[in-house]
Parts: C-alpha cells; structure tokens; sequence
C-alpha cells in the first residue's frame, strides 16, 4: 500500500458517505467481517490489519466532522466554490517524521465526500517522510476535501507527531533489547488510535484498559497494608490476569520477587540503582523503569538491561508533525 502508483477509487453512498451502490460490503469472504462499518470494505480491512476497530474509527471521523460542522455547513466553502468542482488534494509533510494516521485521514474523507473520490497512498504509517514529500493524494469535490481538511489533519498531524517522538526513543535505544512502551496518559476518547501511533513509531503498548491487566501502585500498597499483600490480593481475586507491581525501593522488589511478581516497574530509580535492580533479579522477572524518563538518559537505563521504559509523554506531551493539503486541479 505505500507504492507511488497505487491507486483505488471508494464509491460513497451521496447522501451520507460511507458505502455506496458499488461497494463490496457482504460480497465474498475478504471483505464480509467489515460490512457492519459504513467505511469501505478494503479501507475496513487495511484498519484491523493495523490493530484498528473501523467501526470505532468510523464513530471518532464522525465525532470530529459534527464537532466541525456543528449542525451547518461549512459556509466559507460553500460561498467561494463551486458545487460540481473538483480538485485534487495532496497531503503533505511540512517537516520530517514519522507518519501515522493515513488510513483514519480516509475514513474522514469517506464519511465527508459525496461522490466517488480517488485516493493515491505514496507513503505508508509507520514510514519517515522528508519536508516537502506527498503522503496521500485524494481528488474528489473541492467542497469536500476542503471542508473534510482540518478534521481529517487535526487526527493525522496528532498521531503522526506521536510516531515520530516515539522513533526518536527507539533511535535512542537501537542495540539495546529496552523497549519504550506507552502508558494510559491518553487524550479521552484517542486512546487506541495514540497506542497505534506509538506502534508505528516503534514503540510496544502497555494495558489498553484498567481491566485487561493489573498495575498495583502506591496508593493500592497502602490500602492493602504492603506491597506484597496487595500482589497477593489481585492474584487470588484475578488469577488469569496479568499483574505488575510498581516498587520504588529495592526492599519492595525483594518483596514482590519473593511474592512470584513476573513484571515489576521501577519508580524513580537512578541508572545506578536500576542496574543494582536488574542484577537482584537475576531474570526472574520483567523490569519496567518509569519517572521523568528523558531521552537524555534513555540510554543509560537502556544499558542497565532493565526491559522496558514507561514514557507518558509520548501521548500526553509529543508535538503535532506538521502537515498540510495542498489543492490542485484534479485530471478528471
């Protein structure tokens, strides 16, 4: 899909996007899991492909354009083009990164045009792009593109900005067996679509959700009168679950090693004390460090040996990539 001559044309249903008269939905075995989202069938598939819900993206394209359009129209646009123009957009990075969220710029599309538009993929997610180089290029009604632009570039320059903080954490730990992973430091609402820009970027996901697995913190240790009494409490009531404990003293891993914890997260330790950390674990359990990481000294708990590196800021805190569409006459 990230070949300059690919190219597909996603018929719309002309009332209300989604899939028209000469769509795929229901039709063969590739495509019938997707008919219960309004998105194309093929974009439908390239999204669970990449771990996405397209029913879910489909809902978020739609928040973003009643958000947009607030139940009006989109009146600059209307009053200064034509109804029957068309034009072709180009989506373009304004600086270098990493890019993420292409196929959710379509599905914003989709849902905003209302005709058959044309979509040219030059780049896939997860690439580094260059200042200057095409991403995506949609031709279709200009009222459209122009009005789908900022929802559509608001999703994409957000995510796209998340996969380029985190390849410069995975850049910083190249040779080394750490990975950074994400945290629930989410904006409400994005949280799969920010986890699958840390993804592209290189990154690896902590729990999606407080219920897929258990992170017994400060505040829990306290209630449940220890660490180790708080691992041991999850464990009966959760069997199956996956647990880490959270322990900012090499007192309390020794605890929780010796409870049978097989992911622990060091709070706030210095690369001296998560080397020490590592050495008294002795691979009895995966190690997490977390804490006002940087990429100063990402290296440095990289060497350590410890396993992960938990960086909220990738998702709470990255910059936008900056991105623009570019309108040009359309060839058809």
């Amino acid at each position: 899909m990230s070949t300059d001559d690919h190219l597909s044309s996603l018929p719309l249903n002309a009332e209300t996007g989604g899939c028209g008269e000469g769509c795929a939905c229901g039709e063969g075995d590739e495509y019938a899991e997707h008919a219960e989202s309004g998105l194309d069938p093929a974009l439908a598939a390239l999204l669970t492909a990449a771990g996405l819900d397209p029913v879910e993206v489909e809902d978020i394209a739609h928040l973003a354009m009643d958000e947009d359009l607030a139940g009006g129209v989109d009146v600059t646009t209307v009053a200064t083009i034509p109804e029957e123009a068309t034009a072709t957009g180009d989506f373009t990075a304004r600086e270098a990164g990493v890019v993420a969220g292409l196929r959710i710029a379509e599905a914003v599309l989709s849902i905003v045009c209302t005709d058959e538009f044309e979509v040219e993929r030059h780049v896939d997610d997860g690439d580094r792009v260059e200042a200057g180089q095409k991403l995506l290029s949609v031709t279709s009604r200009t009222r459209d593109l122009l009005t789908a632009e900022r929802s559509a570039l608001n999703l994409l320059c957000r995510l796209s900005g998340i996969a380029t903080a985190t390849r410069a954490w995975t850049d910083a730990l190249a040779g080394t067996k750490t990975k950074v992973r994400d945290t629930r430091k989410t904006t409400v609402g994005l949280r799969s679509l920010e986890k699958f820009a840390v993804r592209c970027g290189g990154g690896v996901n902590h729990r999606m959700s407080l219920s897929d697995a258990a992170l017994v913190k400060d505040n829990h240790v306290i209630a449940a009168g220890g660490v180790a009494q708080a691992f041991a409490a999850v464990r009966e009531s959760f069997p199956e679950v996956p647990i880490e404990v959270e322990v900012d003293t090499l007192y309390q891993l020794r605890e929780v090693l010796d409870a049978g914890a097989d992911l622990i997260l060091l709070d706030n330790l210095t690369p001296a004390e998560t080397a020490e950390a590592v050495a008294l674990t002795g691979g009895r359990a995966l190690l997490e460090s977390s804490g006002r990481l940087t990429l100063d000294d990402a290296r440095a708990y990289a060497d350590t040996g410890v396993d992960f590196l938990a960086v909220g800021a990738l998702t709470h805190s990255s910059p936008i990539l900056d991105i623009g569409l570019d309108l040009r006459e359309s060839d058809r």
